[in-house]
């Protein structure tokens, strides 16, 4: 018995350093945390001094939690400061289709890609601290034909636009605004927004910190349990 909850542990800790994601278990039910830090990783490789999250470590950990039977609910832990956009759309577009209660808490950043990774989650979170940077997309290498790559960064930017309305509350016209925004941002365009300001444009449900995040939770896996007994 001691061994078994010893390399439970062990493997607990292992996947903490490895994914940046905990299973927590308590009498309410199993939580997975799921931590998204840094760059989001696509398919280039960054710098190893830069902290990343990679995508393709995440979305078979997202593929299986929502398939385990022990999992009753995933929290995402967001403090991003962007990076790969399809890589980060992949990964929102996976949280949104989950069945399985999802909570998202934006902490210190939640910029760039990070913004629809935080309204993916069936309910979101930000602490009063934690900043948002909305902004257009960014040219970066080389560019060929540039009418054709003009037409190729507003189709990404619409599919961004498209998913962060479809999930959240803000107005098409108010994130339009507020990434073609200039005069904020002192070397580029959009506009930060901070907790309070951001669910009162409606792109953030609730201003909360951890224990509201996890209470939001449990209350929706219990919800989802008396559902499913009902059937």
């Amino acid at each position: 018995m001691e061994q078994n909850k010893s390399e439970q542990m062990e493997e607990g800790r292992a996947q903490i350093e490895e994914l940046g994601s905990s299973v927590i278990r308590t009498r309410r039910g199993a939580i997975h945390t799921l931590t998204i830090v840094g760059q989001i990783e696509g398919h280039q490789v960054l710098d190893p001094s830069t902290k990343t999250t990679k995508y393709e470590h995440v979305l078979p950990l997202l593929a299986a939690v929502e398939e385990s039977d022990d999992i009753d609910g995933l929290l995402v832990l967001l403090n991003t400061v962007g990076g790969d956009i399809e890589a980060g759309l992949a990964i929102a577009e996976l949280i949104s289709g989950m069945k399985k209660p999802t909570v998202s808490l934006v902490l210190g950043g939640g910029h760039s890609i990070g913004v629809p990774l935080a309204v993916s989650a069936q309910t979101s979170f930000i602490a009063p601290s934690a900043a948002m940077t909305i902004h257009p997309v960014r040219m970066s290498g080389t560019v060929i034909g540039v009418s054709q790559t003009f037409h190729y960064f507003s189709r990404i930017q619409e599919r961004i636009l498209d998913f962060v309305t479809r999930h959240s509350g803000i107005k098409r016209d108010t994130f339009t605004e507020m990434m073609l925004q200039t005069g904020e941002l002192a070397a580029d365009v959009g506009s930060v927004v901070h907790g309070e300001e951001a669910v009162a444009i409606g792109l953030i449900d609730h201003v909360g910190g951890l224990s509201d995040a996890l209470e939001c939770l449990h209350q929706m896996m219990d919800r989802r349990e008396r559902e499913e007994a009902r059937e």
